[in-house]
């Protein structure tokens, strides 16, 4: 390899000799052979060496520059047989930049990226094997192009970006292209929109040319306009060029409020939009109320030069007749602005004010000066009507009772102390009606009982007024010895200074002593208490205030009283399935008055289920029955009835209707009918097979003992034993009788109605303690007259009919006020009374879907829930241990035979 290295470069070495001799030859014979070719710097440019022969008979090519002997490229074809052309070039030149392509045709030299001293005349030489040699030469022009045009302002300053301004309508554009470098010399030309509007350039210095552009008093339609700097010297390529969009900032040309309403109504709230076109950059809308800027606003861009704010508000009643003003602007043009004015008719309600005289003196008014009221009215529209209210009432004109309406006045002549409380007037018009404040009127007088201001009792008092008057006495109902408090209410303006009582027996008048009564603003409290008969009478107590005295005192009739007697002679008159009459006689009032209630209490559970009330007398109607009994057979329940009374002191003892119950019953039938239905054949099924176990026994026994006196057997031993086993029986029988007693207790308890599954059990307490006062021993001496103690009748009987619940009588006030503070004024859970009124507690119970509603005279309502599922009735019908009380009150004891 380094061998042939060595050859070639000697090679190359003779060859460059020979040029050089015969070189001079050359170049004279083909000078007139010479193409300009022109290139641009950094670009490629081809130089043509067409070979018109076959290859195979080329031999070289070789490439010169100028009159230099020495070739600069050249392309060794002599062996291409054996192996591919071989291509040089000089390093110093061209190097790696050149490139002959010998299959192109025709065959060419390939400059890359020319340089500005590849200028210059080139010579091919193409050497072949058995022709003549050919030579080809190319004036070779480098053309350089100019830098690109920058873009200066009016001051020399270097314009950055592609936009030009922003401008206003009427300024002046003036621009000027600099470019620098080129050869040629280059051209320098402004452009608008594309279209030549200045070629004229100057030289500057050196290699710089100019060109200025100046042009006058834009106007809106050369927005983005395109302003063009353009240079070129050579075809060969693209001109240079720096493009600028001129920007402007264009004051906005229409404003206007878009579908204004004509009235708007006051306190609703409204968006009025507001449309401004016309401005670069879009236009910046305010609202403006009066002088005060409106900040509830929301801008939207509808397009490039299309703006609408919309404005939020309520109008209010002050707005009527104000302007509103709707301004667009553009902030970067000074001073120039667009807006529009729209005034406002705002309707609204009355704005309606009263007031007292302005001459009279608020806190010295009294009964029989004269007052009168302003109403001050402001309406959008006018307001049609007027009036006025006294205590919410309205007041009509009656000049009888010197009520005098005038104008927007009102005048009230003598006024008194029911002209006192809270005055107000009212405007309409077509939006509506209008009440003013209230304006309270003070009417100073003497103090008068609180009975005679509302025309009944005084609050908090314990008596009833029927008449509603102060000349009738409030009835106080007290026991000897027992502590009442009786209030005495007034109403007095200014409030009373002191209070005074007197008491009144028909026999003498005394007064009360100030340490037996507490007095503090309108109210005076009297303790009191009755020991002798002597001690009941009238009491009446009078105020004083600084007005003057009271001219009619209160009065309250103290009368002996006690809890009310239990109803009476209760009955059924008429009873058929779908409805019962309750009718009982009433018993003594206890010296006041009464009211009768009826309660439905749940047998197995105890619970109050629903109470009826009657102010009249004890008689009650309820209907609706079947679907009650139906509904307490599927709740395995069944209810009972009691009657009782209550007077302020308290209630009478409660009484129990006999042979009634609601539910777990068949329809209804006659009495005689009910009484055989009672006896249930669960017991007497029991009965009879014990019997017969019994009797099996009795029979075995006997037949043993007869076999122990055949054989000698101690007799004593075994009738022993037998009186053993029977006193054990009897021992047994008579804890559990014990133990039945003690669950009974809970049923006879005073005032409870807690008897839950023993409630069946209260059906046998009269058996069960008529059998365990019976002896059971196997001694010879019993009495064969006496019934068979073994043999127990199944038959359940009902308690007499003495009430079933015993309520103690109040024997004393710590008691009574005991048992009132537990239970609202009643001993157990009853309804309550208040001032003669009797309010329904309904028991807690679990939510139903329906409700029977009951009614009677005069009565409250009371609800019935509806029937639960029959499931859980039947969970509920299996009571063990009822079951098990039942076997047990029938079970027969073993004897000895």
């Amino acid at each position: 390899m380094k061998t042939d290295g060595f050859v070639r470069v000697l090679w190359w070495k003779l060859v460059l000799i020979i040029n050089l001799i015969d070189g001079k030859s050359m170049h004279e014979k083909d000078k007139h052979d010479v193409f300009s070719v022109e290139g641009v710097e950094g670009r490629s440019v081809e130089l043509h060496c067409p070979i018109t022969v076959p290859l195979s008979q080329v031999y070289m090519v070789l490439w010169f520059k100028d009159n230099a002997g020495i070739p600069l490229y050249s392309v060794d074809v002599r062996d291409k047989i054996s192996r591919q052309p071989a291509h040089w070039s000089a390093p110093e030149v061209f190097g790696s930049r050149a490139k002959f392509n010998i299959d192109k045709s025709p065959a060419s030299l390939l400059i890359k990226n020319l340089k500005r001293h590849d200028q210059g005349v080139y010579r091919c030489r193409i050497d072949f094997r058995t022709i003549q040699t050919q030579t080809y030469r190319y004036n070779l022009s480098v053309i350089v192009l100019p830098e690109q045009p920058v873009v200066l302002d009016r001051w020399g300053r270097h314009l950055n970006g592609t936009k030009l301004g922003p401008k206003e309508e009427g300024d002046d554009v003036v621009i000027t292209c600099r470019v620098s470098g080129g050869r040629p010399q280059p051209e320098v030309r402004w452009l608008i929109n594309g279209v030549i509007v200045d070629d004229q350039y100057e030289q500057n210095s050196g290699d710089v040319i100019e060109n200025r552009l100046l042009w006058p008093t834009i106007q809106r339609s050369d927005l983005n306009a395109i302003f063009t700097c353009q240079t070129m010297n050579t075809k060969l390529v693209e001109p240079k060029e720096t493009s600028y969009v001129l920007d402007m900032h264009l004051k906005p040309l229409t404003i206007k409020v878009i579908n204004p309403p004509a009235t708007l109504v006051a306190d609703k709230r409204y968006e009025i939009v507001c449309q401004s076109t016309g401005s670069r950059p879009n236009a910046i809308i305010t609202w403006y109320k009066g002088k005060r800027q409106m900040r509830r606003t929301r801008d939207e861009t509808v397009d490039h030069n299309t703006t609408t704010s919309t404005l939020s508000f309520a109008p209010t009643t002050e707005d009527d007749g104000k302007t509103l003003t709707c301004r667009a602007e553009n902030p970067n043009v000074n001073g120039l602005f667009l807006e529009t004015d729209w005034k406002m008719n705002v309707v609204y309600p009355p704005m309606v004010a009263i007031q007292l005289g302005p001459t009279l003196v608020v806190d010295d008014i009294k009964e029989g000066d004269d007052v009168y009221f302003e109403c001050h009215v402001r309406a959008n529209p006018d307001w049609k009507r007027l009036q006025w209210f006294h205590n919410d009432v309205l007041l009509q004109y009656n000049g009888s009772a010197r009520i005098i309406q005038s104008g927007q006045s009102l005048v009230l002549q003598k006024v008194t102390k029911q002209s006192a409380g809270y005055y107000a007037c009212s405007a309409i018009n077509a939006e509506g009606e209008t009440v003013s404040d209230q304006q309270h009127l003070r009417v100073k007088h003497v103090p008068v009982c609180a009975t005679e201001r509302h025309g009944g009792n005084a609050p908090g008092g314990n008596g009833t007024d029927p008449s509603g008057s102060n000349r009738n006495a409030i009835l106080i109902g007290a026991s000897r010895n027992e502590n009442v408090e009786i209030p005495c209410h007034i109403f007095a303006d200014p409030p009373a200074r002191s209070f005074h009582w007197r008491f009144n027996n028909s026999a003498e008048i005394l007064p009360v002593d100030a340490h037996r009564y507490t007095s503090q603003g309108n109210i005076s409290i009297l303790n009191y208490a009755p020991v002798t008969d002597q001690d009941f009478g009238t009491l009446t107590c009078w105020a004083v205030n600084e007005v003057g005295p009271q001219s009619q005192p209160c009065t309250f009739q103290l009368v002996l009283a006690d809890l009310p007697a239990p109803v009476s002679n209760c009955s059924l008159p008429n009873r058929t399935q779908q409805f019962a009459e309750i009718q009982c006689t009433p018993g003594y009032d206890g010296g006041l008055p009464q009211v009768f209630v009826l309660e439905l209490v749940s047998k197995r559970t105890g619970t109050r289920r629903f109470n009826f009330s009657n102010k009249n007398e004890p008689f009650f109607v309820l209907d609706r029955l079947e679907k009650l009994s139906a509904l307490m057979t599927l709740e395995n329940n069944s209810l009972s009835c009691v009657v009782y009374a209550i007077n302020q002191k308290g209630r009478s003892t409660p009484v129990l209707i006999q042979d009634f119950e609601i539910g777990r019953i068949q329809p209804y039938r006659a009495v005689t009918e009910r009484r055989a239905d009672a006896i249930e054949w669960l017991p007497i099924a029991v009965g009879i097979l014990l019997t017969v176990i019994i009797l099996a026994l009795s029979i075995s026994t006997k037949t043993y003992l007869n076999r122990c006196l055949a054989a000698g057997c101690c007799c004593r031993r075994c009738c022993a034993a037998s009186a053993k086993r029977n006193d054990a029986a009897a021992s047994d029988k008579s804890e559990q009788q014990q133990h039945q007693q003690q669950q009974t207790k809970n049923v006879l308890l005073p005032d409870e109605y807690e008897c839950g599954a023993h409630c069946l059990k209260l059906k046998n307490v009269q058996m069960l303690r008529r059998h365990s006062s019976r002896k059971k021993n196997c001694s010879k001496d019993s009495n064969d007259d006496e019934p068979e103690p073994d043999v127990i009748p199944a038959q359940f009987n009902m308690v007499s009919c003495t009430p079933l619940i015993a309520t103690p009588q109040h024997t004393d006030a710590a008691t009574r006020d005991k048992d009132a503070h537990q239970y609202g004024g009643f001993t157990s859970p009853p309804a309550t009374y208040q001032m003669g009124t009797i309010v329904d507690h309904h028991p807690a119970g679990p939510q139903q879907d329906t409700a029977l509603e009951y009614r009677t005279h005069g009565s409250i309502v009371g609800i019935l829930p509806t029937a639960r599922t029959a499931a859980a009735g039947a969970a509920a019908e299996l009571d063990i241990n009822v079951i098990k009380d039942r076997l047990l009150t029938t079970r027969v004891p073993e004897s000895c035979v």
